[in-house]
């Protein structure tokens, strides 16, 4: 299992965009596998991956995700590209469908056949990004389009979708190149996410899809006062359908559980043992956000990080 570092904390917290490319440098320089954002209002994270691009050589940068709603499937095409050229083919473009509220909410569109809305979505993008040519007609979304005259170095980019629910999980494995996950611990990616996903690629004669795991991490001698404060920076997670439903799933029935309970957290061999029960689960990456109450926290949660992801470099290998 890869190990790479998620910094989309400081992307909520308002980190500028020279902070957040260095972060994504130093994770490189530690040795880590993979290096994700995600896509919150500003800023726009294809575009610092195309700044953090000249700053690295080596680590994959993966967006984790970038909200369908708000750009077109051409629009996008257009930018992963960019981006791909821009950072030497080593973008990971994880796009998801958001949630709800914050469709209905901030933008102002029925959040409607949302399995629907994913599957024109991907009919316009994927031929985009793999073909360069695109002609596709839809209820939602359409495209016809050339773009085959700029980028020319750039080769198709990894696509990952945020998958959790059945039809979504199909349509995944059937033509995706994998699902990126938030709050799903190895329960939920071995009963259900892994084998949707196989079968679904399987019966498409496609190789076995990516599964990304994000969890929050640390390493840390007061674990009850960690799992309190993510529980209450986490909450919101737990009123959401899709994340009730996976942390359900996890926690099995009659036992609800929350983010915090979910979360990675506890002494270094406790973390290890943790990270070792997703990859046997059949999770290929995990993206760490990683937690502390203190610098020492941060400095041991990085530590052991770090020399999993240097013993485990490559995308088959397992923590």
């Amino acid at each position: 299992m890869r190990i790479g570092i998620n910094g989309s904390s400081l992307v909520a917290t308002g980190a500028s965009v020279s902070k957040l490319v260095a972060h994504a440098a130093v994770a490189e320089a530690a040795g880590f596998a993979s290096y994700w954002l995600g896509q919150l209002a500003v800023p726009d994270v294809l575009t610092v991956f195309a700044a953090a691009g000249a700053a690295t050589s080596r680590i994959e940068l993966g967006t984790a995700v970038v909200p369908t709603w708000t750009r077109h499937p051409l629009m996008l095409a257009a930018q992963a590209l960019t981006t791909q050229e821009a950072c030497g083919n080593r973008l990971a473009l994880g796009i998801g469908l958001a949630h709800k509220p914050l469709v209905e909410q901030t933008l102002k569109i029925p959040f409607t056949t949302p399995a629907k809305h994913m599957d024109e979505y991907l009919s316009v993008l994927l031929p985009a990004l793999r073909d360069r040519k695109v002609a596709f007609t839809g209820d939602i979304w359409s495209g016809f389009e050339d773009l085959s005259g700029g980028a020319r170095s750039a080769t198709p980019p990894s696509v990952l979708v945020a998958a959790m629910g059945p039809r979504m999980l199909a349509m995944t494995g059937e033509r995706a190149d994998g699902s990126i996950l938030w709050l799903s611990g190895p329960r939920t990616i071995g009963t259900t996410i892994r084998p949707a996903l196989d079968a679904a690629a399987a019966a498409a004669g496609r190789p076995p899809p990516r599964v990304v795991a994000g969890l929050p991490v640390c390493v840390t001698d007061r674990p009850d006062e960690v799992r309190s404060m993510i529980a209450g920076a986490l909450a919101t997670y737990a009123t959401l359908p899709s994340y009730r439903a996976m942390l359900d799933t996890e926690g099995g029935p009659g036992n609800s559980i929350g983010p915090a309970d979910v979360a990675i957290v506890g002494d270094a061999a406790t973390v290890t043992s943790r990270l070792r029960a997703l990859a046997d689960a059949g999770a290929t990456d995990f993206s760490a956000t990683e937690f502390g109450l203190s610098s020492k926290d941060f400095a041991a949660t990085r530590e052991l990080l770090a020399g999993l992801a240097r013993e485990n470099p490559g995308p088959g290998d397992r923590a």
